[in-house]
């Protein structure tokens, strides 16, 4: 028998020509993207939402008496700068010093953020990875306590608490915080779980390893990228809350945290606000310092979920 050959006109030019691979999604859209009017408009996107921030960061360096004649563009041509602002807010000899007030978020954001990401990978490996009666309608209930609003289990818990008799401490504060990160920290870790192939479980098991043993020496190496993406999320709740510290902390200097404090920075009337600008800025240092030391692992913790073979 010959082989028969094609035509090479003929293929190109009939209906049975291989039709060229079809773009992806995702490729389209990253060559939209990548045009110059979306670059452009991501430029001027960037530079509106900086604005604001850039004039709150130059406020924080005028003298009281320029803020309250003049905005802050003026600045660009009759410059007058000073660090009185921040010495006022950071003097520990001035009753308006945030010394005492970064003290206390330091003292209530890190137990407010190991507790319950502490238990939320103890309870997350229970729901994926241990067999119990009633383990769905549980994990259910778990995940319906994201809907329930915090305004309405406020006066619950202070009721509680106050029969308790740590009202006005800073156990009201750890374990209200505890309580509300805990129903989104369960979710997410137990679906990153559930992304680990089962192959390893069971070769774990047959190495004769027990639970204790598969957690802490097999799941939490794992878990490293979403146990650090969940802990910059719950970082920045409990260090810019308000409601639950002014609710359980109080106002008072011994417990109240950085947000409180710049609440009390404006006055009564507001006749303080200038003072804001400064302890504003100061607040944000210790959280910009976690995000960029976590940033690798958050990154990574956002893209968790899908295993390489």
């Amino acid at each position: 028998m010959s082989a028969v050959e094609l035509d090479p006109v003929a293929t190109a030019s009939g209906g049975d020509a291989p039709k060229p691979p079809r773009e992806s999604t995702a490729a389209a859209a990253r060559r939209r993207l990548s045009r110059p009017w979306a670059s452009f408009f991501a430029v001027v996107l960037a530079v509106l939402w900086t604005i604001p921030t850039l004039g709150l960061l130059i406020t924080s360096f005028r003298p009281a008496a320029d803020i309250n004649k003049t905005g802050w563009w003026t600045v660009f041509t009759n410059p007058d700068f000073t660090l009185e602002n921040y010495e006022n807010v950071l003097s520990p000899d001035n009753s308006q010093s945030l010394a005492p007030s970064i003290i206390n978020s330091v003292v209530i954001t890190i137990p407010a953020v190991v507790l319950p990401m502490f238990l939320a990978t103890l309870a997350a490996y229970g729901f994926a990875w241990m067999n119990f009666k009633g383990k769905n309608v549980l994990f259910i209930a778990v995940f319906a306590l994201q809907v329930v609003p915090i305004q309405v289990t406020l006066i619950p818990l202070l009721s509680l608490y106050v029969d308790l008799g740590i009202s006005g401490t800073f156990w009201a504060v750890w374990l209200s915080h505890t309580m509300f990160g805990l129903p989104l920290a369960v979710f997410l870790l137990h679906n990153f779980m559930q992304e680990i192939p089962g192959e390893l479980i069971e070769a774990a098991r047959v190495d004769g390893a027990g639970h204790v043993t598969i957690f802490f020496r097999l799941m939490l190496p794992m878990l490293k990228p979403a146990i650090a993406a969940l802990g910059i999320y719950q970082f920045l709740w409990v260090w810019n809350d308000l409601l639950v510290a002014l609710t359980f902390a109080g106002s008072s200097r011994e417990l109240a945290p950085m947000t409180v404090a710049l609440l009390n920075l404006t006055g009564s009337r507001g006749s303080q606000w200038f003072l804001l600008s400064a302890g504003a800025f100061i607040s944000i240092i210790i959280p910009a310092i976690v995000f960029l030391s976590l940033q690798r692992y958050f990154v990574r913790g956002l893209l968790a979920g899908s295993v390489k073979g």
